[in-house]
């Protein structure tokens, strides 16, 4: 077999809490040094210069809907996964409430084995719980499964969680990441049966924020690290979208000793219930776009580390669908191509730094779910990298999204930095703008 050997000349090297400059030399799957300067000493190592760009770990997105099996008219594993390497993303953790629902064993091999084939980035899912199906969790290996997941308000189908005795019993028997949707379901019931008796179908998008309140999601998610105190189960808050829900939260311990943690997603980062009006439904997630104060408490509570991990809640629908009236479209959009240069806007513009994106983005889910060589650039680990030119302003259009549904709510966006290059697995996966036909992919493993 012919050996892999590429040299990353000229780099800016974000790694656990700096930026170097140097250089990287990958052999095979794997970085086989880092070094300020590392010279070709032969003709057979791949040289790329790039240029002083930036090179971080492959980011790992640990909430994706992918939508296969059963809901490919809108996403499939392989396109969504090369959307994933365009936007720098390599590994990536998709959810349960696919159709059939990920909530037996037999499903979730099934799915491993879709990937197997078809998935650009490296892959693993959660395991979806119901009020029925805690034989099927405790039979769960946690070297081979993500993390569970339970939809405490807002699912499909029988994934909604809310029997108490039920979910006390899942926190109390297992010791997988509990990974959770926190919106309750009663508020949400309530307010949407007011709009509608108001409005009828059609209630216009700016009250979807009403409708999914701030109290919904600080109901659901306050009970649900009350249970996980209670029991000592090991909780991740997916999506905050509130400022109040901050509060809930803690940056007294590094993030490997914390039992409770949290993400934001980044359309909670980018957007303002000020965006409806020009985006309408394209904007319509669960849990809602808030106001422009929430989104600076989020900001606040990312940088000061009650918030531990940046993700994307990819959840693409088609544009028909989409462009139902309120009731009928349904919430989730399309991220994966653009959470990293979106979030490189906030660098530009002097709210985070690119160390500490490379801490939410790459590091701590690394950390948070246990996973094997993967998140950091260090000599030994896998060769996951992508490279970002924080000066090569490109404009998303029609044409350049990758995703299966088409649409975008950042097209007509200049972004200022341009993903160059994406490694996976020591493989170039990607090169401006274009996916190359190599399937590097391979099922992440936890260190559990």
């Amino acid at each position: 077999m012919k050996l892999n050997r590429i040299l990353i000349k000229n780099a800016r090297l974000v790694n656990e809490g700096s930026v170097i400059n140097g250089d990287i030399l990958i052999e095979n799957e794997f970085i086989k040094e880092i070094s300020e300067s590392i010279s070709a000493k032969s003709g057979d190592v791949q040289v790329i210069d790039v240029e002083n760009s930036f090179v971080f770990p492959g980011l790992i997105d640990d909430q994706v809907h992918f939508r296969e099996p059963g809901l490919t008219h809108k996403a499939t594993i392989e396109s969504e996964s090369k959307a994933a390497i365009a936007g720098g993303i390599t590994s990536f953790i998709e959810m349960p409430n696919t159709n059939p629902q990920t909530t037996t064993v037999e499903k979730l091999e099934e799915k491993f084995e879709i990937a197997s084939k078809t998935a650009y980035a490296n892959y693993s899912f959660m395991f979806g719980g119901t009020n029925d199906n805690l034989d099927e969790i405790i039979k769960l290996d946690p070297k081979k499964v993500a993390a569970l997941k339970l939809f405490l308000g807002s699912s499909t189908g029988n994934m909604l969680v809310d029997n108490p005795e039920v979910l006390e019993q899942i926190f109390s028997s297992t010791d997988l990441v509990i990974a959770v949707h926190c919106e309750d379901e009663t508020t949400i019931q309530n307010n949407l049966s007011a709009h509608i008796t108001e409005f009828g179908d059609d209630i216009p998008i700016k009250y979807h924020p009403v409708i999914r309140s701030e109290d919904a999601c600080y109901i659901s998610s306050s009970k649900a690290i009350e249970l996980a105190k209670k029991t000592g189960a090991r909780l991740h808050v997916f999506h905050l979208s509130t400022g109040k829900e901050t509060a809930l939260f803690s940056n007294k311990i590094p993030l490997k000793d914390k039992k409770i943690t949290s993400e934001v997603c980044v359309h909670h980062l980018w957007f303002t219930d000020k965006d409806y009006e020009e985006k309408g439904t394209f904007i319509k997630w669960n849990p809602a776009v808030k106001t422009e104060k929430d989104r600076d408490q989020l900001w606040k509570a990312l940088l000061d580390d009650r918030i531990d991990v940046i993700a994307t809640d990819h959840a693409p629908h088609t544009l028909e669908e989409k462009n139902n009236v309120y009731t009928k479209a349904p919430s989730g959009g399309p991220l994966v191509q653009h959470a990293l240069v979106a979030i490189m806007e906030a660098y530009h513009n002097g709210v985070i730094k690119v160390e500490k994106i490379a801490e939410k983005m790459c590091h701590n889910p690394a950390i948070l779910f246990d996973i094997e060589k993967r998140g950091y650039l260090r000599e030994g680990y896998f060769a996951d990298l992508v490279v970002v030119n924080p000066n090569n302003p490109w404009t998303v259009t029609k044409e350049n999204l990758l995703y299966k549904c088409g649409w975008s709510p950042f097209e007509g966006t200049t972004f200022r930095s341009r993903i160059t290059y994406t490694f996976v697995n020591g493989l170039m996966a990607y090169n401006n703008f274009k996916i190359n036909n190599v399937k590097a992919a391979r099922r992440l493993t936890f260190n559990r």
